[in-house]
């Protein structure tokens, strides 16, 4: 037989005897009379047989079958003039396609059929071929995304543009289900949203002058009447969409899914094919279910279901005979649909397991064994589409019998060992979009899906806490309500058992691509899928993006559960077989496979940087680790030069992405292969050797391992033999040689973590918006309720708005609580859980076994980290409240070993990348957020837990300081003053929505809202960091300071901006961007006070101790910026407090009480909880400086407001400081509408906010003024009048006591240590300062 090719123009077998004259017996075993009988049954005369009939009917043998079977299939078909006629109504070629040469607008993507088509512009349009102007015709739309999309109809003088479209111009008309609007030029309110999966059917009726249109088969009545018609006016099919919207066409080309009667399609069907084509089904089923009796002579009629191929002469050549004609006809697409797709569907009507209805297998065997190759491929190609479409696109119904029935028969082909073969090789990734077939689609209008009748009793939470939170098990549900909740769960688990039959098959489909035992028709199947896998993975990871290549993520999430279930079970079963291989429980993936070059990661980014940098500097490495050497020359030739040529040379080889066919584009295949990276070239070509231990260096004996492309691998290659160690060459010393069954395995779970990081993770997000839907919907129902009961009797008015609205959310709810359920079951089950957790334990088991080779811990893709955060993150917040964690198995080993990995790696030196950096960083800040994520911190071993907080507490230059300081501040919340908050006390009080922690903190997420549970443990460990290394301690703390005066100074420079464009006559609005910077440097502001109240707290020594060579430059510059907080957010009628009164969407958390209670909260430390010398220090220093005013203190308790100019600071000859905090304060705003003006707003008082500050917090603060004012009397008496020649000339606030060597300036200490800290140059005379001395005042004589 010939393998390649395709078409008419090849040959095929002729099985018509050669002669006439062979006697009967030539025919095989059964004589002549029983010959003619069996032929006479099998090929039936068109008119009724009787016994009269049959005992006059001519002799029939194999000599006379030709010309007898062409004469049955000639009979009834229409001569050749009749078929050429044009059909009255319709102008135009057939077949009807895309008119991809001028009948377009904009930039598109056309499918190679020119039937499939993807929007590349802002709003392309594309009409068809063929028009029609008189008579009822229809073609149907398969909508595979729900976006911003206009089908319908329009004339030849239809001019469109990149903003007008189909039914924006006269002449044309249109339905977008969308917006859920008709278009002629205006638009109203048409029809139902449709979803992708859905069918649209248009249709015209240019007798009665309507159009109407069908969503899957149902009429949403007519959507225009009274269209233009008469001479000149012919309707073309048109569409228009935006970008990355596609659709797929179908005129006629294939039977329609949803025919209208009275109807044509647009192209006419191949009415005389499919009549041969059933006819011949006919003779193959009669065939099927005959039997012959040698023996008696006779033949017997048996069920078609027993039939099997058992080489009968007799049957076989009839069945030739059949095939001769029935072959061409399954060549095409249409006749495949309607005649052999029906067939076999009809042959597991039956029910039961594939397994059970052996007759495809043999009739799949018939095929190959009596068809050409090429029409046996083209064949199940067809086939095999025509199953995807049908499933695809299938309604949904409450027990998913379509899809069932198109997955059993999608089973029952890939079961035939041969055809699965050629399907894998050829079709299933490379033409299909395979994936669909393991992705059940998301009901969007739920009564159409039955779910009404699956989940009769709705339910949704009814008890919220304080917080808006919905609260798991209320103890004061009613017995109603417990009713309806049970009723409701007992749906939800009916559709689970129903989805699950679903998942089933297409977990049984995995498992026949991933069988490694069919060998003795070449490469075993597994060995095809992992290559196609792999090209399936590139083309995603490489083309972001690319409307052609991308698989949707709502199809990668369920490709990844029933993938993860698949190799899961095929690990399982391998290692029952291998003595001493691990189960899945333990898998991970060794870490030779990322740097050995036998798995391709295309351009992923390494920990380490570029791979091709990488093999530069770790060859030694490798060479002394891993045994492997790279080639020196392979590594020359990956040099950009080579590169460069490189591409010239391989550019003729390369498939185009996409190809201009006249002035459109025609779209490649899904899943053809992408032009490849230069990254990805030269990750392929460096060549690795193993080298013998035993050797030395100098001389290693190398193995050349071959680079080859993907498809080109062999199952030697993937698991080794005689030696080989296949994907696990050069094992690292560290590595344990445990056998694994399986290694082609590994690969694939490989591939399995590459998916979630492609895009399932951001799908788990994107579809928890249901379930806040359903959270929102239902606190407004409450409240709603709320309101009826309190509304009066008398305001019937109100009542009735009461009541609609009322009416509006418990609908919305209804309808949102079954998707949700949908939902649940889908992506959001136990089951669905425990994969991603499975995913979670190979990510950290991975990296566990990186870290342990040392520094080729490097080549570890970036992925691998990633997955591991946002496994946990999906885990923690996606997923449904009754999938508990806890229930999880090894959960709290699993929280220590991934809290180990963030602790250690977000300050590790072998990574090098900022954003996986930062990604560390703000999951470990994300971890410390939660009592039991922060004990498993806890739990990790000493060593670690104190090197942690040593990298914690390096000086923030250089490296993401906020989310640092956000770990500080989460570790102290709870003990801090006044700071046992959960959301802003501030905003509890009047707007509770909006009580939500600072910006900063809300990018956090949920973490953002946890209850305060600080850590006591690493508390400790900070501290006595702190206090042993005196040289960190300073950089850090002036890290902190100098990351405070920034802050603060940009928010009072950002405020100061938008009181003036608030003050300005004219209308202004204040960038919402400029708003959030400004919310942020608050927050950033506050959350610095903490680490530093922190540490006066922990560490007081570090700024009373002046012992310590910082200790009081620290002391003296910490009052600077208290002093300057203070009197910025204190003073009366300032800056701050109209800012605050604007009451602006966005700096909802600026308010007095976070900033002021946290300055309080390091004032009381150094003032009051001290011993009586440091206290005194503390109080010399805040009152010593410039800035002190004694109100700013009094007005924490609500004393200040008349005493703004009372108490003047100590020193009233000091200048005022010069500060990057300085600003002018604005002139007082008008009062907005329901504003509180700043002469009738009351005073911030610490006695307003008893509920978050204790009283032994509040007695605190009444000892620091007394002291502080007692302190203030008796400094201003005792001070003497300072000459102005003996103060500092920099400050102008202290008496000069220092003098800089060798030039003799002089200033105060406070200055002149402040400014050595970044500067050895003099103030003065930029001389190099050697040395600072004491100065004092020599005694006037």
């Amino acid at each position: 037989m010939s393998s390649k090719g395709g078409g008419t123009a090849l040959s095929r077998r002729n099985y018509r005897l050669s002669s006439d004259t062979d006697k009967p017996k030539s025919t095989g075993i059964v004589n002549e009379k029983l010959l003619s009988d069996y032929l006479h049954h099998v090929f039936p005369s068109p008119s009724k047989p009787g016994p009269a009939l049959a005992s006059l009917r001519k002799s029939l043998a194999f000599q006379d079958l030709g010309a007898h079977l062409e004469t049955l299939l000639s009979e009834g078909e229409r001569t050749e003039d009749s078929r050429d006629q044009p059909v009255e109504g319709r102008l135009g070629p057939q077949p009807v396609v895309l008119d991809h040469t001028s009948g377009f607008e904009g930039l598109l993507f056309v499918d190679d059929d020119l039937l499939g088509v993807i929007g590349h512009s802002n709003f392309s349009s594309i009409r068809a071929t063929t028009c029609v102007y008189k008579g009822k015709w229809a073609y149907e739309v398969l909508i595979s995304s729900q976006g911003l999309m206009q089908i319908g109809w329009c004339t030849l003088n239809c001019r469109f543009n990149q903003e007008e479209g189909v039914g924006d111009t006269p002449d044309s008309y249109a339905y977008d289900g969308n917006r859920v609007r008709k278009w002629n030029v205006t638009t109203t309110n048409y029809g139902k949203s449709w979803a992708a999966g859905d069918i649209v059917s248009c249709l015209i009726d240019l007798d009665e002058a309507t159009i109407t249109f069908c969503l899957n088969g149902q009429s949403l009545g007519t959507a225009f009447s009274d269209i233009k018609i008469g001479p000149g006016v012919a309707y073309f099919p048109a569409i228009s969409l935006s970008f990355k919207e596609s659709v797929a066409f179908n005129f006629g080309s294939r039977p329609l899914r949803y025919p209208v009667e009275g109807y044509l399609p647009l192209q006419d069907p191949p009415t005389a094919d499919l009549t041969k084509a059933h006819k011949l089904l006919g003779y193959i089923k009669n065939v099927l279910s005959t039997a012959i009796d040698i023996q008696e002579e006779r033949f017997l009629e048996k069920d078609c279901s027993l039939w099997r191929l058992k080489g009968e002469p007799t049957v076989l050549i009839t069945l030739a005979h059949i095939f001769n004609h029935f072959a061409p006809l399954m060549c095409k697409v249409y006749l495949v649909e309607d005649v052999l797709m029906n067939f076999l569907l009809g042959i597991l009507e039956g029910g039961g397991s594939v397994d059970e209805h052996p007759l495809i297998q043999q009739l799949l065997d018939l095929f190959w064994l009596l068809m050409e190759d090429y029409e046996v491929n083209e064949c199940l190609q067809q086939l095999m589409m025509s199953l995807l479409r049908a499933y695809r696109f299938s309604p949904i119904i409450p027990d998913l019998g379509f899809q069932i029935h198109y997955l059993r028969l999608t089973t029952a082909i890939l079961r035939h060992e041969k055809s699965r073969k050629y399907l894998l090789s050829n079709v299933l990734f490379d033409v299909l979009r395979s994936v669909v077939f393991f992705y059940i689609k998301t009901p969007l209008r739920v009564k159409e899906a039955g779910l009404e009748e699956l989940i009769p009793t709705t339910w949704w939470p009814t008890h919220f806490d304080k917080e808006g939170k919905d609260e798991r098990d209320p103890k004061d549900e009613s017995s109603d309500e417990r009713l309806r909740r049970r009723a409701y769960e007992r749906g939800c688990q009916r559709l689970k058992k129903r989805i699950e039959v679903v998942e089933e098959l297409q977990v049984q489909i995995l498992r026949l691509l991933l069988n490694n035992k069919d060998k003795t028709t070449g490469q075993a199947s597994r060995y095809i899928f992992l290559n196609k896998f792999r090209k399936f993975l590139q083309e995603n990871a490489s083309n972001r993006g690319h409307p052609t290549a991308l698989c949707p993520p709502e199809y990668m999430v369920c490709f990844l559960h029933r993938l993860i279930t698949a190799v899961r079970a095929c690990w399982d079963e391998g290692s029952r077989k291998s003595l001493g291989s691990t189960n899945s429980e333990a898998a991970y993936v060794p870490p030779q496979i990322f740097y050995n070059g036998k798995v391709d990661y295309f351009d992923l980014q390494r920990l380490g940087g570029l791979l091709s940098h990488l093999k530069k500097t770790l060859k030694d490495d490798l060479a002394s680790k891993a045994n492997i050497i790279i080639d020196p020359a392979e590594i020359q030739a990956t040099s950009m030069d080579d590169l460069d040529e490189d591409e010239e040379s391989g550019a003729a080889q390369r498939p185009f992405g996409a190809v201009a066919v006249g002035g459109a584009l025609a779209r490649p295949s899904w899943l053809s292969s992408p032009t490849l990276g230069r990254a990805n070239r030269f990750l392929s070509t460096a060549a690795v050797s193993l080298m013998t231990p035993r050797r030395p260096l100098s001389q290693p004996e190398k193995v050349k391992i071959r680079t080859l492309a993907v498809e080109n691998r062999t199952e030697e290659d993937i698991e080794g033999s005689h030696g080989n160690d296949g994907l696990l060459l050069g094992r690292p010393l560290e590595e344990s040689d445990q056998p694994m069954a399986d290694k082609s395995l590994l690969e694939i779970i490989d591939g399995i973590v590459m998916m979630y990081n492609l895009s399932v993770h951001q799908q788990l997000g994107k579809m928890v918006v249901v379930a806040d839907d359903v959270h929102e919907y239902a606190a407004a129902l409450k409240d709603t309720e709320e309101k009826i009961a309190r509304c009066p009797a008398g305001r019937a008015d109100i009542m009735e708005e009461l009541h609609k609205s009322q009416k509006v959310f418990a609908e919305k709810l209804n309808h949102l609580s079954r998707r949700l359920a949908w939902i649940n079951a889908t992506i959001y089950s136990k089951e669905k859980m425990l994969d991603v957790y499975w995913l979670l334990c190979v990510c950290i088991r991975t990296i566990e076994h990186a870290d342990n080779t040392g520094s080729l811990f490097a080549f570890t893709p970036e992925l691998y980290l990633n997955v591991a955060m946002n496994a946990y993150s999906a885990l923690k917040n996606y997923f449904s409240p009754s999938c508990s964690m806890d229930e999880l198995p090894g959960y709290e080993e699993t929280l220590t070993q991934l809290a180990a990995i963030l602790s250690k790696h977000f300050a590790d030196p072998r990574i090098v990348g900022t954003d996986i950096k930062d990604s560390l960083m703000q999951a470990l800040a994300s971890y410390v957020c939660y009592p039991q994520s922060l004990r498993a911190v806890e739990r990790i071993p000493e060593e670690q837990r104190v090197a942690m907080m040593r990298n914690l507490l390096a000086p923030y230059e250089q490296r993401p300081w906020a989310q640092t300081n956000w770990i500080l501040v989460r570790l102290w919340r709870g003990c801090g003053f006044g700071y046992r908050y959960t959301r802003l006390p501030h905003l509890l009080k009047t707007k509770p929505e909006d009580a939500n922690l600072p910006s900063l903190q809300r990018d956090l997420s949920i973490a953002s809202f946890q209850k305060p549970c600080p850590s006591l443990l690493l508390q400790r460990h900070m501290a006595q960091l702190l206090s042993a290394d005196k040289d960190m301690a300073a950089s850090f703390l002036n890290s902190v300071l100098n990351q405070l005066n920034w802050a603060f100074s940009e928010f009072i420079g950002m405020i100061q901006e938008i009181q003036q464009a608030a003050e300005r006559p004219e209308r202004n609005f204040v960038d919402t961007r400029q708003l959030k910077v400004c919310a942020t440097c608050f927050d950033l502001s506050v959350s610095l006070l903490r680490v530093l109240e922190m540490t006066v707290t922990l560490v007081p020594e570090i700024f009373l101790d002046w012992l310590r060579p910082s200790a009081e430059l620290l002391l003296r510059r910490l009052a600077q910026l208290l002093n300057q907080v203070l009197n910025r957010v204190t003073a009366e009628k300032n800056l701050f407090d109209r800012v605050v009164n604007l009451r602006l969407p966005g700096l909802e958390s600026v308010d007095h009480y976070p900033i002021l209670v946290a300055v309080t909260g390091i004032l009381v430390r150094v003032l009051v909880d001290g011993d009586r010398q440091g206290t005194c220090r503390a109080a010399s220093v805040l009152l010593s400086d410039p800035c002190f005013q004694l109100h700013s203190i009094q007005h924490l308790l609500g004393d200040g407001g008349d005493s703004c100019g009372s108490a003047a600071p100590p020193t009233t000859t000091a200048r005022a400081v010069v500060s990057s905090l300085a600003s002018s304060v604005a002139p007082p705003l008008p009062s907005a509408p329901g504003a509180v003006g700043p002469l009738d707003r009351k005073h911030f008082s610490l006695h307003a906010y008893s509920d978050y500050i204790s009283q032994e917090e509040k007695q605190k603060v009444e000892l620091m003024l007394a002291f502080l004012t007692e302190e203030s009397q008796q400094a201003a008496a005792s001070t003497a009048p300072t000459s102005e020649d003996d103060l500092c000339p920099i400050c102008y606030a202290h008496s000069i006591s220092a003098i800089f060597k060798p030039c003799s300036h002089k200033s105060c200490k406070a200055c002149i240590n402040q400014h050595l800290m970044n500067n050895k140059d003099c103030f003065f005379c930029k001389a190099t300062i050697t040395a600072v001395d004491d100065y004092c005042k020599p005694t006037s004589s």
